[in-house]
């Protein structure tokens, strides 16, 4: 027992150093951060007093915590970045960071990290920042719970929300990110999770993947964006269960997926966007239980995608619930709700008796000719559609669904 006792203990002090001590600082006293951050010792914490703070750069080469009291503000005097992270193990929390400096050759940002693991950057607010978090060839660092809300600059003048560049497991979770380029960015990022934020109002994409596998996103909304989320050039993500609102405009999308592989799509919600999905080059991807309502196009797929899944999801008051720009289908629909079906079950098993056709010949017409989506709700719709029932080879045979369900899944 008493050797049990012992390991404790100095197992207790590796974890909670007995030197470590706290450090305060408060404005307009002659003791700046950066002279308390030469003085602190690894594990010190700095706290730092409700204040304006003009700081320059701080840049951080040992494992500390700062810690804000009642929300200080460091700005950057549109000069600087802000927090420049050189150390493993730091956290940054409780700090109001403005004002980051902005460079076409440089990307400042409020807080960057700079090759380092275990970095903590958590209940920080960020306001009119270049860049707000960068994360480069980081791991296992959690970004959680930041408020971030970029400039009201042109799109060309304003970076990422969260940018991360050549990192793996890393984590961000409950952030808020408002009107920056990107709202999340990962570009050569693996293994990372993407989780319950909220990301509204950006320029480009709520969230953009570039040359990144395995990573995860799930319960998150991105609401009112220039496009809602782009996947391009990655394998095995994982979407789950996430919200794509209103992302209206002449070239936005829900979800857009360029060029992506083994890859899944689940239990999300589509919900008034022009595009809820738009796929090309997509190859062996499953998309099960999502529901797709009021969107202009609820699935726009080139042909060049094959081999994906589309089962158990529901497709409800969308104006056009398929469009594709060719006539050979190779992905499988199946148990999908469509509320266009019109056929019966005499049966009773749930299933429809008829297969469904989700694309009906005014679609294909509007695919070859865009401007004639004038034609929506006219006569001449009508009449294209009945058409279409009496030559349904105007439209890929293949294109349906051999066991429609009668009611929408729950």
């Amino acid at each position: 027992m008493t050797k049990v006792f012992l390991l404790l203990c100095v197992s207790l002090t590796f974890i909670f150093p007995l030197k470590a001590k706290q450090i305060w600082v408060k404005p307009g006293k002659g003791f700046p951060i950066h002279k308390a951050l030469l003085l602190a010792e690894p594990t010190d914490t700095l706290l730092i007093s409700e204040g304006n703070y003009f700081e320059k750069n701080l840049e951080i080469t040992k494992a500390v915590t700062i810690m804000g009291i009642n929300y200080p503000t460091l700005s950057g005097e549109n000069r600087y970045e802000l927090i420049s992270i050189k150390s493993n193990e730091v956290v940054i929390s409780g700090l109001r960071l403005i004002n980051s400096g902005y460079s076409d050759l440089e990307d400042m940002a409020a807080i960057r990290i700079y090759g380092n693991k275990h970095v903590i950057i958590r209940n920080n607010i960020l306001l009119n920042n270049f860049f707000g978090i960068y994360l480069t060839n980081a791991s296992y660092c959690l970004v959680q719970n930041n408020t971030i809300t970029g400039p009201e600059r042109e799109q060309n003048n304003v970076g990422n929300g969260i940018h991360l560049w050549k990192s793996r497991h890393n984590f961000l979770i409950g952030n808020t990110i408002k009107k920056h380029r990107d709202g999340i960015y990962f570009e050569f990022v693996k293994h990372s999770l993407i989780a319950r934020n909220y990301s509204e109002q950006n320029q480009r994409y709520g969230l953009h993947f570039m040359f990144s596998d395995s990573d995860t996103y799930y319960q998150n909304t991105f609401m009112n964006n220039g496009a809602g989320v782009a996947v391009m050039y990655s394998q095995h993500v994982q979407m789950l269960k996430n919200h794509f609102t209103q992302n209206w405009g002449s070239s936005a999308y829900g979800l857009l997926l360029k060029d992506i592989r083994d890859s899944k799509v689940y239990g999300n919600t589509f919900f008034k966007n022009t595009v809820a999905i738009f796929m090309d080059g997509c190859s062996r991807s499953l998309f099960f239980k999502n529901t797709f309502e009021l969107n202009g196009y609820a699935l726009r797929m080139q042909a060049s995608c094959d081999d994906n899944v589309f089962r158990f999801n529901n497709f409800l008051t969308n104006t056009f619930d398929y469009a594709t720009n060719g006539f050979t289908v190779l992905n499988q629909l199946a148990f999908n709700y469509w509320d266009k079906y019109q056929g019966y079950d005499l049966e009773k098993d749930g299933i429809g008796d008829l297969a469904f056709r989700p694309m009906n010949m005014l679609t294909g017409v509007i695919e070859e000719y865009p401007t004639s989506i004038i034609l929506i709700q006219s006569f001449l719709s009508d009449l294209l559609n009945v058409l279409e029932k009496v030559i349904p080879s105007l439209t890929p045979e293949n294109l349906k669904d051999e066991t429609p369900l009668m009611k929408p899944v729950s």
